[in-house]
This record gives C-alpha cells, sequence and structure tokens, in this order.
C-alpha cells in the first residue's frame, strides 16, 4: 500500500515540474537578430557566384547556416519591401505600394506580433517605414539612419550589445538596418578594386565609368561586410549567439540599370542566410522558394512555444506563411510562386510592372508598354547629386558604337507588353522568350497565375501607378 505521503510527495513533484518545465519553455524562446544590407544586387556576393567582392564575414555566417537560392522580395525599392519584411503583408495588404510612401495605419508589424509573445522588438541604422504607429519599434542607437550621407556615419556597438543584454528573462527581436551599400559609394578602399581588372557583370555596360562605379560599390560592399563582422561579434561576446537565430539579407539590387527599381531577377532576388546552431543544419543550401512576406510569420512560430499564433488578439491576415520547416530541415520546400509588383511613382513616371516566378521561369507583364521607362535618380535627373549616376550618360553615348550597350540601354527603357525569361539559365535575364512557341505552356501559366494573384490582392494594375493614388497613400489614406 503506497502512503499518504508518498502520493501528496509525486504530486507535488509533478506540478513543480510543470511550472518548471513551462518556465524553462518560456525562456527557451529564441532571440532573433536580422541584418539588413541596403541596394545589393544578391549575385554580386560570392555566396551567389559574385567575382569581384570580398564578403569573408558573410560567407562566415553562410558555413555556419543555411544559405536560400530562391528569397526574394515583392517591391525593390526600400520602403516597399521593408513593409513587407515587418508587416507579413504584400504591398497591396500593407498599402505601401510605392517609395516614400506610409502603410495603412491598421497595419500591425514586428513589434505589436512579437511584443505580443514577450519579446523586446527594436530596431538600429536605417527605419524607412511608416506610420509609427504601424511599425514602434524601439529605437537604438549606433548606426547610421540616413542612406544618403556623404560619408556614412561612424557606428558604435554599444547600444545593440545594451539591448541584447538589457533583459536576460525577456527575448529580443533586434533589426539592424545597415545604409551601405546605397549610394552614394563612398565607404571602403575602392583602391582594392581596380577598374580595368574588375569582371563586370553581364548586365552593365562597359564603359571606364562603369567599371570606376561599380569599383566603388564593391568597395562598400566589403564596408558593410565588416559591420555584419562585428555585429556577430558582438552577439558573440553577450553569449547570445548559441540563442539566437540570425537572418541576413541583402536587400533589392543595387542602383545600377536593371537591378533596383524592376521587377527583373537582379532587383526582386535577395541574399539570405540563416543561422541558429542547434536548430539550423550548417553549410547547407536550399532552392526552397521563399518572399519576404513570410519571414515574420516564420519568426511568430519559431516562438510559439509560449503563444502560438491561433492565441493572437491582433488583427493580421499575413499574405506569408512560416518557413520554419524549411528552416530545421523537415521540409525543402515552400511555396509555388514568388510574386513582384513595380509601381515607378515617385521615382519617375508611371510605368507599373508585375510578376511572377517559379524559380526557374519569370514572367513580367508591363502594363504601359508604349511608354518610356525613366528612373530620375539612376538617370541623373535628380537635383541632389548625391543620388545621382553619372555612368548613366556614358550607356547612352557608347550606344553609337557598343551594340551590347544598345541593347542595354534598349532593354531598360522600351519593353515590350510581355516578358519570359528562364532565370535558372539566364539569371541576368537578357535573352527573352515571351511569343516562342516552345515556351507557350509556360508562359499561359505563369500568366494565369498572375491573374489569380493580382485579383486576390484586388489589385488595380494601371490606375494604382497615379499621383493620386501614390499622393493618398503618403499622406496615411490609400484608395485601394
Amino acid at each position: 500500500m503506497i502512503h499518504l505521503s508518498t502520493l501528496l510527495r509525486t504530486a507535488l513533484i509533478h506540478v513543480i515540474g510543470f511550472f518548471v518545465g513551462f518556465q524553462v519553455q518560456a525562456q527557451g524562446q529564441p532571440n532573433f537578430l536580422i541584418i539588413l544590407a541596403d541596394d545589393c544586387t544578391y549575385n554580386d556576393l560570392p555566396l551567389y557566384g559574385g567575382q569581384n567582392a570580398k564578403t569573408p564575414n558573410i560567407d562566415k555566417l553562410a558555413s555556419e547556416g543555411l544559405t536560400f537560392n530562391q528569397a526574394f522580395l515583392a517591391e525593390a525599392m526600400c520602403q516597399p519591401c521593408r513593409s513587407e519584411l515587418y508587416s507579413g503583408q504584400y504591398p497591396l495588404g500593407n498599402g505601401c505600394s510605392w517609395n516614400h510612401s506610409a502603410s495603412r495605419p491598421t497595419v500591425t508589424g514586428m513589434p505589436q506580433h512579437l511584443g505580443e509573445r514577450g519579446y523586446r522588438v527594436g530596431l538600429a541604422g536605417k527605419v524607412h517605414v511608416k506610420p509609427a504607429k504601424a511599425y514602434p519599434f524601439e529605437k537604438v542607437g549606433g548606426f547610421d539612419v540616413s542612406c544618403v550621407r556623404n560619408p556614412t556615419q561612424p557606428h558604435k556597438l554599444a547600444g545593440i550589445r545594451q539591448f541584447m543584454t538589457r533583459d536576460a528573462k525577456q527575448p529580443f527581436c533586434l533589426v539592424i538596418a545597415l545604409v551601405d551599400p546605397h549610394v552614394p559609394w563612398v565607404m571602403g578602399d575602392a583602391s582594392k578594386y581596380p577598374p580595368k581588372k574588375i569582371k563586370l557583370p553581364p548586365n552593365l555596360a562597359d564603359t571606364p565609368r562603369t567599371r570606376e562605379d561599380y569599383g566603388r560599390y564593391l568597395a562598400e560592399i566589403t564596408y558593410m561586410d565588416g559591420q555584419v563582422g562585428e555585429i556577430l561579434k558582438t552577439l558573440e561576446q553577450t553569449g547570445h549567439a548559441k540563442d539566437t537565430l540570425v537572418l541576413f539579407s541583402s536587400e533589392q539590387g543595387s542602383q545600377f540599370p536593371g537591378c533596383k527599381w524592376t521587377n527583373w531577377n537582379t532587383g526582386v532576388h535577395t541574399a539570405f542566410v540563416a543561422r541558429w546552431p542547434g536548430k539550423v543544419v550548417a553549410g547547407k543550401r536550399t532552392d526552397a522558394l521563399v518572399q519576404y512576406a513570410d519571414v515574420l510569420p516564420t519568426l511568430v512560430n519559431a516562438s510559439d512555444s509560449v503563444k502560438p499564433l491561433r492565441q493572437s488578439k491582433l488583427d493580421w491576415t499575413p499574405d506569408g506563411s512560416s518557413f520554419l520547416p524549411v528552416l530545421l530541415g523537415k521540409s525543402a520546400k515552400h511555396r509555388d510562386y514568388v510574386y513582384a509588383i513595380h509601381n515607378n511613382l515617385p521615382e519617375g513616371p508611371p510605368y507599373p510592372v508585375r510578376g511572377v516566378s517559379d524559380g526557374e521561369y519569370r514572367y513580367l507583364r508591363n502594363l504601359l508598354p508604349d511608354e518610356i521607362y525613366i528612373e530620375k535618380h539612376l538617370m541623373g535627373l535628380k537635383g541632389k547629386a548625391v543620388l545621382n549616376n553619372p555612368y548613366w550618360s556614358t550607356w547612352v553615348r557608347e550606344t553609337w558604337a557598343d551594340s551590347h550597350a544598345y541593347k542595354l540601354v534598349k532593354r531598360y527603357m522600351r519593353r515590350p507588353a510581355e516578358q519570359l525569361y528562364h532565370t535558372a539559365n539566364d539569371p541576368y535575364e537578357l535573352n527573352n522568350l515571351a511569343g516562342k512557341p516552345e515556351f507557350a505552356e509556360t508562359q499561359r501559366r505563369l500568366s494565369a497565375e498572375l491573374d489569380r494573384w493580382m485579383k486576390s490582392q484586388g489589385d488595380p494594375g494601371v490606375a494604382l501607378d497615379t499621383n493620386k493614388a501614390y499622393n493618398a497613400a503618403r499622406a496615411g489614406k490609400h484608395l485601394f
């Protein structure tokens, strides 16, 4: 016969075990550290085949984590892509469909969703999202907040170190949004990249000025990589390296023609690396399709040990979904398609573009194909000289003698109604396959999928890229 005191003691042990287990589970929530570059074309990095830039710290991070070969953002402009990342919604879902506009004030973002799960959520560096009501990040000092300063302001690590260590009982999510290699390309040691020794990617016209500017851009990539190394060393020094999921992304493409402000692969394809010791297998790559809208649902999913998503009291319908099974090695696939949108205001006259990719082929639809494409920053039409790019005029000048330069200028400024690329074999998307009989079925399938997605988003098409719609969004109001 079991003695009553023995039963009570056993029961007490189980009760204590339950609460101790819950405490351990709560304390076992991972920290999140997200490091963003600014305007860095993914395949300019050695990790994705870049043959020029030196990035030892990003390469080391990749050797310790999982590299995504197929990560994308929906719009290759700073404000829309960051709004997608922080909200888990596509541009039309959160309302930020133009650069320098705003998400809807009713949007709930990363601070609210992770804050509800007990996280401190901070942001150091470039913010470039609004309104603050939608994205109420705690401000963390130490990194430059402006991407157009010449030079970039010196950075200090004390602010992020203090944020990481402030409360050992509360997990943190910290976004460090660097401002490099956004123009002006003035940081780093450009002498390490002699113009004559550079191997230009095939989507850039080969002129002396292009080589000079590209070398400066590469130097700034290396400067950015140095900051990544300092940040990761700081994380290590705090003792949080082992309990932190680190994500690095290169953001959108650079400010060279055919990258930023386009829906081409070199615009919306982003470098994406995840390191999570003991959870993510080191030194692996995945072909799983993911999009910026998937990141926040993934972080929420990773913190589910305390408050599952279904228990959230926040009004949130994410467009993305969690790729946690990919991170944990339980799945090799996530999406069937990724989507892209471009509204040219306020960067130039209306030129709306929509796109879809299945990871192998990309289909683009130019909604105003009879118009010419103009981007005022890139073409030197903007008053602020700091953003002007003098190499563009050399491209135009060379079109008289250089057939490749002519093709690139024409490709950029005059676009057909439809474009189809076999991106897997043509990552710079220089060979348009639209209209070719042997690719008719692929074109039809992707066109139908784009129609479906636009309808699901309530996308009004050409009407979205208007001064009226942009000005309303900039004021925090939205017509669509």
